[in-house]
């Protein structure tokens, strides 16, 4: 017949505990046992109990794990279900409550009794979670633990001599008996009604009876117990049964043969259905031999040179020696609350001790004493009973600690200011930030409390800068004479620095008669020289309040640092030079300021990005035909003077570009050309935009730019999907043109992505910050509003913009649109007579704008255009005229030739058509158009009347 696995594994299991119990005590087989049906049934704990002493059923408890016994037994009929177990000799299951907690969840209680040759000898029992009983397999693996359990307590008693070694009737032979014998452990069971007591044979032979004698009686034992313990343990007894509580007393027991020896008492109660107590059982130890140990360690503990104390869980003190009561005070303390003594209260003593109690963790700390005010080292160590407590006097040794501490501290700080600034001074670029840096770092340490640094311009000084240097003084450095007999001149000569200590010192070698040496807040100073490889840059002044002893290693340590501070101004002022000059191409590069024109409005902010003052990004707006308008943003990529140049190249390319009158994707396709001509390093985004005034038409093209937005007048914001072909120098043209209509009074906002993106923020989330920022806008925006709303937006976006890692540029333009009483157009046909009704309709139209200085002028270029479109081109023919600025006249046809001028000689008939239209004409050109083209000329209006 098959086993079921869950048999198998139990089976397994018993193998390996008999294999691992070879060689332990019966006690320990017990615990481990125990240990394993507490694991096996996830329970809350378990106990072992024993049947009582010869005569009695009421069980004892050998050993239990998980919960304490008394935690285990709070549940109202535990004991009831170990007692039937006990008696019946049957396995039981029952569920139990506490009723002394609210709320409380109800537990299962397993027993299986411990079977000898006679009735049960114990009782395995177990407390598991819940209300629900063990499963079948959980039961029949308790069976089966404690069925070898008792085979394996009686095998040790076969192996020592004896037979059912653990059976009550046969205890007195039984292993547990001589394991209790040999630790000198007795049980005793008192019948608190009759008087009856019963002592087994340990405790007999402990309190030195003959275990032949008996019966016993409450009295045989109160005659055994000493005349001075008998009180107090009388009084114990009476708590203890009073109170239902666990008994427990420590006495002296005076034995029939003259002898003495300390016993610990400890027992519980047993009520009966009323709850009266009718019984107390308990054990009793001899505790003499670890009294007298403990009585000798407490001699030499309280003899120690150090405070020695120990205090139970509750922090109550349960022996001082002579040290610790001269710190807690006279009186007696046995007893008392450690920290509620005057001279001990204080909280962090409190706290530590309730914490190594918790953690059951030894720990020490240093504490300032309430009392004597001095610091004692105290350490912690946890007992079974609670904390010992010792206090060693550190005050000495803190004390030179603290001093041999305080010198190395000052010798790791001055090396540690050595390292500093030079750290710091290499950071430093600027003049500025390299006084500041001495300012910080060197004059503190020497207790200094001025600074000057001059440096030498040709034959005369120059006061880079000062901090806390006198009036006066600096007064006579600026402008003076370099090489003027004085302590400064002797300083740049011979790169020697003089320390004057105080105004009565004799004047220092090679001084003049007139110099003045300190002025009225300056008592002391040190002029160090400042050099550079190739010649002297000046010297640095630092002044002192008060006359100022220099000892021999401040002179050193000065000396040593004026060639860093020379060092670090050479530095400073080659960036300075260099960063004004980036300054000054990054202005020349971009526009110095943008156009108002007709069509368009706009204001711009650049950032460049990294520490160096120029960069790759541009912006710029540029003027075409018919009052359009190109507006273009780009990024060459990185920062840099190589990107600046190669951006101010592209700004041009675009401009030159842009007057060809391009459409935007033939544009980009030809600055694609250039910037591939450039080398596989240069990748450039770019986002060329062409804006009509006239009907609000906006096209544009990116090259892997990032998307404008749009600000419709009602302030809603919308960033345009445009869809970017690749960078410049990696795209393929045809690029993609994008149109829309442009709303009047919108603004248009370009930028670069180093606006909106970062190392702390993505694309889509600097999108939805500038559109949150842009958004409720609303039009009629001046140009100084424009201003203000470029600059809010900069500080919003890169609020630490003086840090930021990538350039950043903005450009945002507010649209207009052209009256339509100031654009006229006419269809015109395609044959000679065209030219005539061009000429007539100019006359009328410019009539009406009362423009009548115009009218041969303008006739004659209209005639001239169309005429040129009759002879070389081909219909459909528009004219059309636009007042503006300038007065516009244009001339459209379906033919996608350009004309050109030609240098017609005298003999020539023709050909000076062009050639008239540029002589009357402010400017002229031609532009594309997706049907053919448009040819453009410009007059000046006239002067408005003065009257």
């Amino acid at each position: 017949m098959n086993r079921s696995p869950v048999a198998a594994s139990g089976d397994e299991r018993l193998r390996v505990l008999t294999s691992a119990c070879a060689g332990l005590s019966d006690i320990e087989v017990l615990e481990y046992a125990l240990d394993q049906a507490v694991a096996d049934l996830h329970a809350l704990g378990g106990m072992i109990h024993w049947a009582g002493p010869v005569g009695s059923r009421e069980p004892r408890l050998v050993c239990a794990s998980g919960l304490p016994p008394a935690v285990q037994e709070a549940w109202g009929g535990t004991r009831d279900v170990i007692v039937r177990v006990l008696r019946d000799g049957t396995p039981a299951c029952h569920p139990v409550s506490r009723s002394d907690l609210d709320g409380a969840r109800p537990v299962t209680v397993a027993a299986v009794p411990l079977r000898g040759p006679g009735p049960p000898f114990g009782v395995l029992s177990v407390l598991c979670d819940g209300a629900a009983e063990p499963t079948g397999d959980q039961r029949e693996f308790l069976g089966s633990l404690a069925g070898w359990l008792a085979k394996r307590l009686a095998r040790t008693g076969a192996d020592s001599g004896t037979k059912g070694s653990w059976w009550p009737e046969r205890s007195a032979d039984s292993g547990l008996r001589k394991a209790l014998k040999a630790v000198k452990i007795g049980s005793w069971d008192w019948n608190i009604r009759t008087g009856e007591l019963y002592w087994d044979e340990p405790a007999l032979i402990m309190l030195g009876i003959d275990p032949a004698s008996g019966p016993h009686h409450i009295d045989t034992w109160s005659n055994i117990v000493h005349p001075k313990d008998l009180p107090r343990v009388m009084a114990a007894t009476e708590e203890a049964i009073r109170t239902r509580a666990i008994y427990e007393v420590e006495y002296r027991a005076c034995r029939p043969d003259g002898t003495t020896g300390w016993m610990h008492a400890r027992g519980r109660l047993v009520l009966d259905e009323q709850g009266e107590p009718v019984r107390m059982v308990g054990t009793v130890w001899d505790t003499t031999e670890s009294r007298v140990a403990r009585e000798s360690a407490g001699r030499a503990l309280r003899d120690m040179s150090d405070a020695f104390l120990a205090v139970d869980r509750d922090g109550r003190i349960m022996f001082v020696n002579l040290v610790a009561e001269r710190l807690l005070g006279a009186g007696d303390l046995n007893g008392r609350v450690l920290w509620e003594l005057t001279s001990a209260h204080t909280p962090e003593l409190q706290a530590m001790c309730r914490q190594a109690a918790a953690e059951r963790v030894p720990a020490s700390f240093d504490m300032r004493w309430p009392t004597d005010d001095r610091w004692y080292h105290v350490r912690l160590v946890p007992v079974p009973d609670g904390l010992t407590l010792y206090l060693a006097d550190v005050t000495d040794k803190r004390i030179q600690d603290e001093q041999r501490e305080a010198a190395e501290q000052a010798s790791a700080e001055r090396a540690a200011r050595i390292q500093e600034l030079t750290r710091t001074l290499g950071d430093a670029v600027t003049l500025r930030d390299v006084m500041q840096v001495i300012a910080e770092q060197v004059l503190p340490p020497f207790g200094a409390a001025g600074l000057a640094v001059l440096t030498r311009e040709g034959d005369h000084l120059h006061l880079v800068e000062s901090i806390g240097a006198p009036t006066d003084l600096l007064g006579e450095f600026q402008n003076r004479a370099a090489l003027v007999p004085s302590a400064y001149a002797d300083v740049l000569r011979s790169h020697v620095p003089i320390f004057i200590t105080s105004t009565a010192e004799q004047r220092p070698p090679g001084a003049g008669g007139g110099d003045r040496r300190a002025g009225s807040r300056m008592d002391s100073w040190a002029i160090l020289p400042l050099r550079v490889p190739d010649q002297p840059m000046g010297y640095c002044v630092i002044s002192f309040d008060r006359p100022h002893q220099f000892t021999s290693e401040e002179r050193t340590l000065l000396t040593a640092l004026s060639g860093l501070i020379a060092q670090a101004l050479a530095r400073a002022r080659m960036y300075d030079l260099e960063h004004t000059r980036a300054q000054e191409l990054q202005r020349h590069l971009l526009p110095r300021a943008l156009p108002s024109l007709p069509g368009l409005t706009a204001a711009a902010r650049y950032l460049p990005g990294g520490t160096v003052a120029v960069g790759g990004d541009w912006y710029d707006i540029i003027p075409l035909s018919a009052d359009r308008v190109a507006l273009v943003i780009g990024d060459v990529m990185g920062h840099g003077l190589t990107e600046a140049v190669t951006m101010g190249r592209l700004r041009t390319a675009v401009r030159t570009l842009a007057d060809l009158e391009l459409p935007p994707g033939e544009l980009l396709a030809h600055l694609n050309d250039l910037v591939s001509d450039l080398g596989d390093d240069f990748y450039v985004t770019c986002l060329y935009a062409v804006y009509d005034p006239t009907s609000g038409e906006c096209a544009l093209v990116s090259a892997g730019h990032p998307p404008p937005a749009l600000v419709h007048p009602d302030g809603t914001v919308r960033v345009l999907d445009v869809t970017p072909d690749p960078p410049l120098g990696a795209a393929a043209p045809p690029l993609s043109m994008h149109e829309l209509r442009v709303p009047e009074d919108s603004l248009l906002v370009f930028y670069t992505d180093g606006l909106i993106e970062s190392s702390t923020r993505d694309i889509e989330s600097g999108l939805a910050e500038l559109t949150r920022l842009l958004s409720g806008l609303r039009g009629g925006l001046s140009d100084s509003d424009l201003d203000r709303l470029c600059e809010s937006v900069i500080e919003a976006m890169l609020p630490t913009r003086k840090q930021i890692p990538d350039d950043a540029a903005l450009l945002i333009a507010r649209t207009h649109r052209l009256p339509a009483e100031d654009v006229a157009s006419w269809a015109l046909p395609d044959n000679p007579i065209a030219a005539g009704e061009a000429r007539e309709h100019v006359r009328d139209q410019l009539a009406r704008w009362h423009l009548d200085d115009l009218v041969a002028t303008t006739e004659l270029v209209a005639s001239e255009l169309v005429g040129n479109v009759i002879r070389h081109a081909r219909g459909p023919i528009r004219l059309r005229l636009l007042r503006s600025r300038t007065l516009m006249c244009e001339v459209a046809d379906g033919s996608q030739t350009t004309p050109r001028i030609r240098r017609a000689s005298e003999t020539d008939e023709g050909g000076r058509g062009l050639q008239l239209v540029a002589a009357l004409s402010q400017r002229w050109g031609t532009r594309f158009t997706a049907d053919g083209k448009c040819i453009w000329a410009e007059q000046a209006l006239p002067a408005p009347d003065a009257t």
